[in-house]
């Protein structure tokens, strides 16, 4: 696991996470049956899995994403459309 978060992104994370973490554990405390604050405890505690492991895996699939569009050669065919947007093909004399 490479990490590709930097350090200062890792620090905000880890401090969000933990205030995420201490308000859903005092609302899980008054209301212990209540669903939102679970979801809001578990959320906060996968920042700050993020924040000390550096790897957020969302930024990870967003460049393996962008590497993968950057190595596809993509052939375009120039059409131009005409007033009832149908294709019309355009050859271009190379001389």
């Amino acid at each position: 696991m490479r990490q590709n978060i930097g350090l200062i992104n890792a620090v905000i994370r880890i401090t969000c996470g933990l205030t995420i973490v201490a308000w859903a554990t005092s609302k899980l405390v008054r209301r212990p049956y209540d669903s939102m604050p679970l979801i809001c405890t578990i959320l906060g505690a996968m920042k700050v899995a993020e924040g000390i492991t550096r790897f957020c895996p969302l930024t990870y699939l967003f460049e393996e994403s962008e590497y993968y569009y950057e190595d596809e050669d993509y052939e375009y065919e120039d059409e131009e459309y005409d007033d009832d947007d149908t294709a019309v093909e355009v050859t271009v004399d190379p001389t």
